[in-house]
């Protein structure tokens, strides 16, 4: 068994009673694990498992494929306040997806998943805005060496990582509405 800390990035189904949860951790990088069951009313794994929530969880690697089955999820952080506003929602959401779409699977990279849980901490006290995405890309595009003075971060991973999430120009659409 392994184990990590880590912070819920996306949630699918995969059964009636099964979910399929990716996580971004510190010690494994970008990952899935399949939590069997956890949909069923008496899981253990009931009232854990939701997007961000931040804890310690413990795994069976997978031999054949890159989905882990989750065994345990110690919660340290549920992070409720990223739930109070769709914007904020909508903006935790693309930094998930933009670390998804530019860093390798199972590749540990300890400064992103600070970025990550610092880029939450910050929208679980102040509102979504317009210059909170920029700051987190900025941020991002530094720490992977594609940052480049006078050129715009987002366009620097775009074009390092050929495109950004289809999720940011809903994002941007929407802080631009809220002012």
């Amino acid at each position: 068994m392994e184990k990590a800390h880590g912070i819920v990035i996306r949630l699918n189904k995969l059964s009636d009673t099964s979910l399929i949860v990716h996580w971004c951790t510190e010690e494994a990088g970008l990952m899935k694990t399949v939590a069997k069951g956890a949909r069923r009313p008496k899981s253990p794994f009931a009232g854990k498992l939701d997007l961000f929530i931040e804890g310690d969880l413990v795994w069976v690697p997978s031999r054949r494929s890159d989905l882990h089955i989750l065994k345990e999820i110690v919660v340290t952080e549920f992070k409720t306040e990223l739930r109070k506003s769709y914007a904020d929602t909508v903006l935790a959401a693309y930094f998930g997806q933009l670390l998804e779409q530019v860093v390798e699977r199972e590749h540990p990279v300890p400064e992103l998943f600070d970025l990550l849980r610092r880029g939450l901490d910050y929208l679980t006290r102040e509102e979504a805005n317009r210059s909170a995405l920029l700051h987190y890309e900025r941020q991002l595009a530094e720490l992977l060496g594609v940052g480049h003075e006078g050129m715009n971060a987002g366009a620097a991973l775009e074009r390092s990582f050929g495109g950004l999430p289809k999720g940011r120009a809903d994002c941007l659409a929407l802080l631009n509405e809220r002012g």
